[in-house]
């Protein structure tokens, strides 16, 4: 999991470095990090159920085998397609990795006693994974190349594989015969992958062009054919009566609106720190870490102790505003802007945001999910949230080189060019916090802290523990 939760932050210092070497357009850029999250996202629900069927012991292993080859193909990427191409291989073996993690350690700790402290460890190494991957991007990127970036997975993936093969004790499967739906896995992932095309192409081809109308037509066709082979298959990957339950539909709106709004942050707000403000790698790899230490310290338990005080919906509403007033600072970017006057508090509020707002939408989601369906449901709370921010990383980077495009070509020198993109992407994410926020107010219930079940809701937020750094 440090694995997993070091790559999903480590990327972003370095994206200027990528782009300048493999000469990736601003708009295809966004596919760097967008393989990595659709994949992951799209095939969290097929791992964990393969985790029950074959064995997680398995899938775990299979996982990081998958992600440590991926990551060495990245490491030795010399050409955009290559890299690419090893994202996408990542995603896949992050998701299968991932996805069978706490239910091992929930095997493995049957004591509760042990099990606590497993599971604080757990959250230790993901948060301390999350937050290190910004300063090592840096360092590494700096010092050798953005290719190390890559290559340190790999001695951590070996010895955790060898480790894992001894140390874990295997599960008894249920039988592959029950069932894998992998078409329905097939057919989400490629709806994405086309919608995310569509958004990035429009650039060159225009957002009304045959060209963009036509990819997002069959992207839009591919996703409805998978609701209807997941309402007529016996053991589909996401068995459509979970959507039935309100609170968790209406609080993963929410959490889609937060995560698509705030989480491009880390995308735009890297280009910005070295292509317009000049900094080092390792000097934006520092910018960040005001939001990782505010999200770090309220998901030690200061979050959890107000929702218990004042309610979920008391804690979720202000957390939701604080970001949106991050997202609107950041809306004042320029070439001369101080760091400490302005992106410092900005970074600040966007972390509280996401540290208050977070643990409430998923107490939301799970308070009237069945304790059988509480795996289906912490599945859902994490596709809605990856899919959200695929989608909406690929709008508002698409809109933010374009543009920038449309500015320098009005005379605007670089610099300034480059700020109005992403002045504008920021303004927009704000408008997607705030839609996030009215969402809230209006469909999610208040009062008291609702009192789902405490072992599902404890697992389920420690798998999602590193997940926002994801983009």
């Amino acid at each position: 999991m440090f694995m997993n939760a070091l790559d999903s932050s480590i990327v972003n210092v370095a994206l200027p470095d990528i782009q300048r070497d493999l000469h990736f357009s601003p708009s295809s850029l966004i596919w760097v990090v967008d393989a990595f999250v659709i994949t992951f996202g799209s095939f969290l629900l097929l791992a964990g159920r393969l985790g029950d069927l074959i064995g997680r012991k398995k899938v775990f292993l299979g996982g990081i085998a998958l992600f440590t080859a991926s990551s060495a193909l990245c490491g030795v990427a010399t050409s955009q397609a290559l890299l690419i191409t090893g994202r996408f291989l990542q995603g896949a073996g992050g998701a299968f990795s991932s996805s069978v993690i706490v239910a091992i350690i929930v095997t493995e700790f049957p004591d509760p006693a042990e099990r606590a402290r497993a599971m604080s460890a757990y959250i230790f190494v993901t948060v301390t994974g999350a937050a290190l991957g910004l300063l090592v991007g840096g360092v590494l990127t700096q010092a050798l190349s953005w290719h190390w970036i890559f290559f340190i997975n790999v001695p951590i993936g070996i010895v955790t594989f060898i480790l894992g093969r001894s140390l874990i004790d295997e599960n008894v499967g249920l039988g592959i015969r029950t069932g894998v739906d992998v078409v329905g896995s097939v057919l989400i992932t490629v709806a994405l992958m086309l919608a995310i095309y569509a958004i990035i192409q429009a650039t060159g081809y225009g957002w009304v062009s045959a060209h963009t109308l036509g990819y997002g037509g069959v992207a839009v066709v591919m996703l409805a054919g998978f609701f209807v082979l997941e309402s007529r298959l016996a053991n589909p990957i996401m068995p459509l009566r979970i959507l039935r339950t309100k609170t968790l539909l209406n609080s993963s709106v929410v959490r889609g609106f937060l995560a698509a709004g705030a989480f491009t942050t880390f995308f735009l707000g890297a280009l910005y720190f070295e292509n317009v403000l000049g900094y080092s790698p390792v000097r934006t790899g520092l910018a960040f870490l005001p939001v990782s230490v505010m999200m770090g310290a309220l998901s030690s338990g200061i979050t959890a102790r107000l929702v218990g005080r004042y309610g979920n919906k008391r804690v979720l509403v202000p957390g939701m505003i604080a970001a949106l007033a991050g997202l609107l600072l950041l809306t004042r970017i320029g070439p001369d802007t101080n760091y400490f006057a302005l992106i410092m508090p900005a970074f600040i509020l966007i972390g509280l945001g996401a540290g208050l707002a977070f643990m409430p939408l998923l107490s939301i989601a799970m308070a009237d999910v069945p304790t059988a369906d509480a795996g289906l449901g912490s599945g859902v709370v994490n596709v809605s949230m990856q899919m959200a921010s695929a989608l909406g990383l690929a709008v508002l980077g698409t809109v933010a080189a374009d543009h920038s495009r449309a500015l320098a070509a009005s005379g605007l020198a670089t610099p300034l060019a480059l700020s109005g993109g992403y002045r504008l992407a920021f303004l927009i994410a704000a408008v997607l916090v705030a839609m996030g926020t009215v969402v809230a107010v209006v469909l999610l219930r208040g009062g008291p802290a609702e009192p789902p079940d405490r072992d599902a809701l404890r697992q389920i937020e420690i798998m999602n523990a590193g997940e926002p750094m994801a983009t």
